[in-house]
């Protein structure tokens, strides 16, 4: 008669059970396991909403801040630059602090148009201010020749009133992502120039850059090509513009703090009023 061993056959049930339980959990690890809550597509923690990126806004974390720039050197020209998350401006206390020029965000990337375009750009002008418009490029998302398209479909034309000033290719950190946005610095170098070309195939006029010289150093490898057609708009808040990406010899404007009265980003145009108004004219 055949002996029954019950302890054999509780560890071989205990053995099975615990491979299919080993098993189970595997496939919970899985990508698109039942219960996953995040993707390998979610950005990092505190990372901002796409269409929330504005001029300068990496200035501080990468190139830090320094005191105020002195009022005695050169005769200069005050002016602001503005976007969505300041919402309706009020124009008229701007002018009235001596704020003569601004240029206000229309688009960004291939995605997103400011909704307070029309407050900003229109109120700016109506008080008397010669005004502009900027894009905030973002290089992974599209091409130059689609952003550039999308800008100027979105408010970032010009014409020869005297108080339109030229479009502004805003070219920066990445904010949601590597600072270079994946691309080599030849990659970028061709980029910029897709967007310079097609900006001015649409508007007759040479788009300003606007950039930092740290990020141009280690995005385009310090290119020099673009200095003699395309304005510089340099980002450095310190008391000196400090050294300027190769290719300019001095920048057009300077945008020296983001915590100026009123709205934040302040700029001086390096010159009077009358040189504000040429660049304007073309």
């Amino acid at each position: 008669m055949p002996v029954h061993r019950s302890g054999t056959t509780g560890r071989s049930f205990a053995a099975a059970a615990g491979a299919l339980l080993a098993s189970l959990a595997l496939l919970l690890t899985l990508p698109g396991a039942a219960g996953a809550t995040t993707t390998p597509a979610d950005p990092p923690a505190g990372t901002p909403v796409r269409g929330s990126a504005h001029m300068g806004m990496g200035v501080i974390e990468h190139d830090g801040q320094g005191g105020l720039p002195r009022t005695d050197r050169v005769v200069q020209t005050e002016g602001v630059d503005v976007s969505g998350h300041q919402g309706n401006v009020d124009w008229a206390s701007l002018w009235n602090s001596g704020v003569k020029w601004a240029y206000v965000k229309a688009t960004e990337g291939n995605y997103y148009k400011n909704p307070y375009f029309a407050q900003q750009y229109n109120g700016s002008y109506n008080i008397g201010m010669i005004r502009g418009a900027y894009h905030f490029g973002t290089p992974n998302d599209s091409s130059g020749a689609n952003q550039a398209n999308y800008f100027v479909d979105g408010g970032g034309g010009w014409s020869r009133d005297g108080k339109t000033l030229p479009g502004v290719l805003d070219i920066e950190w990445n904010p949601y992502g590597a600072q270079c946005y994946g691309k080599t610095q030849a990659q970028m170098v061709a980029w910029i120039r897709e967007f310079l070309n097609t900006y001015k195939s649409r508007t007759g006029r040479d788009a300003v850059i606007y950039t930092a010289t740290s990020w141009w150093k280690d995005c385009t490898g310090n290119y020099a090509g673009f200095g003699a057609t395309n304005p510089l708009w340099i980002a450095r808040y310190n008391t000196t513009v400090g050294e300027l990406p190769a290719g300019w010899g001095f920048q057009t404007i300077w945008q020296y703090t983001s915590t100026g009265p009123i709205v934040g980003d302040h700029n001086r145009f390096n010159g009077a009023l009358d040189r504000v108004q040429a660049l304007a004219n073309g």
